[in-house]
């Protein structure tokens, strides 16, 4: 008999058109409390936090703000003193660093959340887990889903092309993901769940099919990608881990983190990462590509904007990011391997 599982989703999630206007609303439904912080950086705040402060005050909450620049532990912990005296909620207003520092904090508070998304260039924006980065290493930890989603797509789409791009990156990248979670359930038992994977795979075929379409970056567009993201995120509760959408791709993303000056977005790495890995696995590699070439996702380590050598030094090292997690790439590749890996698909 299976251990009992508990499964956490968001409560709430609104999306589409002017949704932002719903979030006092959704914020009092809930039974949150009466005083909330604000989680933002200059722009987002600029943009799109000052207004969802304006809109919770109009209907009696007490607001404060803090605006951050880094998803760091420093930032935690500044974050968390305000949260612990001047606030029952927390709202993450913008991209990945203000939803994951607003994610940690709430967490370590045990505090709920409202994501409200900027911009839609991975799955943090519904998922449960938080990067943080502890000196220069970055680490992926698990918190909690927010208890709401305000999706506000046309906010989303004033946002450049270019995160949305990579935003697809990533779910593409839940192909390569599958692939290893499977490798590893036949060769090692690793648990794992049919639903999860459907889920999952259903999220990166919706990229895959309206690549055009998300091209053109309309308001449909924008649904689309983060109708997506959501339900990869939900494929990941489901699962109890990051499985579903985090495999050697992510590695190989994770360790580019580790070597390069500047890296790219992560999205758009986990998509490089993923025509790579797809490679090893004897999969349809260069449909991957295709797809993100259609969207305006890099292909390769020019589009990056990354030095041949880094892509190769990741490759090798990549298998040292989650030793515990088995992926395609097993022990290692040697530097021979991995540079005729990155010549073959084209990254190099």
């Amino acid at each position: 008999m299976k251990e009992p599982k508990r499964i956490e989703l968001p409560r709430e999630v609104w999306m589409g058109p002017g949704v932002i206007e719903r979030v006092a609303d959704v914020s009092e439904r809930l039974s949150l409390g009466e005083r909330a912080l604000v989680v933002a950086d200059s722009t987002t705040f600029k943009l799109v936090g000052s207004r969802v402060k304006r809109l919770l005050e109009r209907t009696g909450f007490e607001v404060d703000y803090d605006l951050i620049k880094q998803a760091n532990l420093a930032t935690i912990a500044r974050v968390r003193k305000l949260a612990k005296g001047k606030a029952d909620f927390l709202l993450g207003v913008g991209g990945g660093t203000c939803i994951d520092v607003a994610k940690m904090a709430s967490f370590d508070e045990g505090k709920p959340f409202i994501s409200v998304p900027t911009a839609a260039s991975h799955d943090g924006i519904s998922s449960s887990r938080a990067s943080i980065r502890g000196g220069r290493k970055l680490t992926s930890i698990q918190t909690y889903p927010p208890i709401a989603i305000v999706a506000d797509t046309l906010i989303i789409k004033r946002a450049p092309h270019r995160l949305l791009a990579a935003g697809c990156g990533d779910l593409v990248a839940n192909f390569t993901a599958i692939r290893d979670w499977q490798l590893a359930h036949r060769l090692f038992g690793e648990p794992y769940s049919e639903y999860a994977v459907a889920l999952s795979l259903l999220s990166a075929q919706i990229i895959m099919e309206n690549a055009r379409l998300i091209r053109r970056h309309t308001e449909e567009s924008v649904r689309k990608v983060v109708k997506a993201l959501i339900s990869s995120s939900v494929a990941m509760a489901i699962a109890g881990s990051s499985r579903p959408a985090s495999g050697a791709e992510h590695l190989f993303s994770h360790a580019l983190d580790q070597i390069v000056p500047k890296p790219a977005l992560h999205g758009e790495q986990c998509g490089v990462g993923a025509i790579l890995i797809a490679y090893l696995q004897g999969e349809d590699w260069q449909r991957i590509r295709e797809a993100l070439r259609t969207i305006g996702c890099p292909t390769n380590a020019k589009e990056l904007g990354i030095p041949a050598k880094y892509v190769v030094r990741a490759l090798t090292t990549a298998h040292r990011i989650r030793p515990e997690r088995y992926t395609v790439l097993g022990s290692g590749l040697s530097r021979r391997a991995s540079e005729r890996l990155a010549r073959a698909t084209g990254v190099i």
